[in-house]
């Protein structure tokens, strides 16, 4: 961990005045002619994530100054682990005061590295904090997305249905949680037939239903659904070479349903949490299924296969169906499902759709507060007819590539009673450029978000 929690914190450490262009013009006048200077010869105007290192008179560093957009900003820090020399730092009080959850979480996602394949190119500095529960949920947050971000990065080849299982019988071993799986023929057999056709037929690599269990049987039961593909060839419809270059992604929807489940766990929030995670490899081979088969799902509606490279709602649609018949005070299944979703609203701002408005605004304002984005796009009923099929109840593509994150949704949406409360999110779980505490490769996305959402619904363990 590069932040670490000191009752006492030595004056040795390097202090870091953090500042914006404002704060930066009013203390100023206050500081030494030397240091002011300095400020002035690098050119240090409080840009965010920008910092200025400031000697000595024996050439040591004494101080950092550093910019920021916002004090209150989840990656106000985030800039600065690797960027500063190695060593022990803390805080001043000289400039704006940065809260104790956002200075733990974006050092430490600031601190962050993929670096199961190749070393780290250097130690990250450290940040020396007061313990306190603050402090505390920075780190837990910071940890839950930095974990999301390996199960993302992760290659398929070390990263299939099997290792994703592993992985979140570590997270329930951690948390006290019951863990479970259905696997392989034994799909067929516990009536999730969809699962299976998607990855029971063609790939060596056993598909399987993940699930856990955790908390009170007295609170309100919700429930975490997460698209969990490790690798999409897109079957027999299959992918072009760019388009399954980045396909280990595609379990990006279990891998923050798992982190959001952890964060939820570790936080202890009122709630008896389930979260199912249908893991599959979709891969090619002369028992693949078909563009045109039909399949009966878990829920007895037959679905058409319109496109195999459409497999994320068929998986979906059998976990779905389950997680309802334990009717929980809340379904939310998180999905990177659709590029349609991509080209309307981009990597940053994962689709969110939610059958009552009052809901999506509330998230879509959280979103916004917390910088961990969602924008509500509509269950466009009409569209229903788009997703007709002439001999099942249902396919799984509309007539043409127009509205297809609306297509996937809705028929996501059918397999979903109308008086179950269920938020369907369609995300990237991808930074394809890099920022301050985002690296490029895999992310967590929505989940701050949706905790936030769950701490304030379910607050005296109750549906509110």
């Amino acid at each position: 961990m590069t932040v670490q929690l000191q009752k006492t914190i030595p004056a040795s450490a390097i202090a870091i005045t953090v500042v914006d262009a404002a704060r930066l013009a009013q203390l100023a006048p206050t500081l030494p002619a030397a240091t002011r200077q300095w400020l002035q010869t690098v050119g240090f105007t409080g840009a965010p994530d920008s910092h200025a290192l400031v000697p000595d008179a024996q050439g040591k560093l004494a101080q950092v100054f550093a910019g920021v957009a916002r004090a209150d900003h989840p990656f106000a820090l985030s800039a600065l682990p690797t960027a500063l020399p190695e060593g022990r730092y803390r805080l001043s009080d000289q400039g704006l005061m940065v809260g104790a959850e956002q200075a733990a979480m974006s050092w430490e996602l600031g601190a962050y590295e993929f670096d199961l394949y190749k070393p780290r190119r250097r130690a990250a500095a450290q940040l020396l904090l007061a313990p306190g529960p603050d402090a505390q949920r920075g780190v837990a947050l910071a940890t839950a997305m930095a974990a999301t971000r390996d199960l993302v990065n992760t290659p398929a080849e070390h990263m299939g249905p099997e290792e994703l299982a592993a992985a979140a019988h570590m997270v329930a071993q951690q948390h006290g949680a019951k863990f479970r799986q259905v696997v392989g023929d034994a799909l067929l057999k516990k009536n999730f037939p969809a699962i299976h056709a998607v990855g029971g037929r063609a790939s060596t690599r056993a598909p399987r239903l993940i699930e856990l269990t955790w908390g009170k049987a007295r609170d309100p039961l919700v429930c975490l659904v997460g698209k969990g593909v490790c690798f999409d060839s897109g079957g027999l419809d299959i992918k072009g070479a760019e388009g399954m270059r980045q396909m280990k992604k595609d379990m990006g929807g279990a891998a923050n349903a798992l982190g959001l489940a952890a964060l939820v766990m570790a936080l202890k929030l009122p709630v008896r949490l389930q979260v199912l995670l249908p893991a599959v490899e979709n891969a090619i081979a002369g028992n693949a299924y078909r563009p045109g088969d039909v399949f009966k799902t878990r829920q007895g509606h037959h679905i058409e296969i319109g496109n195999t490279d459409a497999e994320g709602r068929v998986i979906l649609c059998d976990a779905l169906a389950y997680a309802c018949e334990g009717k929980p005070a809340l379904v939310i299944d998180l999905a990177t499902l659709t590029g349609a979703a991509r080209v309307a609203l981009g990597p940053q701002l994962p689709a969110l759709f939610c059958r009552n408005m009052a809901t999506a605004r509330q998230l879509v304002d959280l979103g916004l507060q917390l910088d961990d984005p969602l924008w509500h796009m509509p269950l466009w009923a009409p569209y229903r007819a788009g997703i007709e099929s002439a001999i099942g109840d249902i396919v799984n593509t509309g007539r043409n590539a127009m509205a297809g994150a609306i297509n996937a949704a809705l028929f996501l949406e059918y397999f979903v009673p109308e008086s179950q409360d269920w938020l369907h999110i369609d995300l990237f779980a991808w930074n394809d450029g890099a920022r301050a505490g985002r690296p490029v490769g895999g992310e967590a996305q929505t989940i701050r978000t949706l905790l936030a959402y769950l701490e304030q619904r379910f607050a005296s363990g109750t549906a509110a």
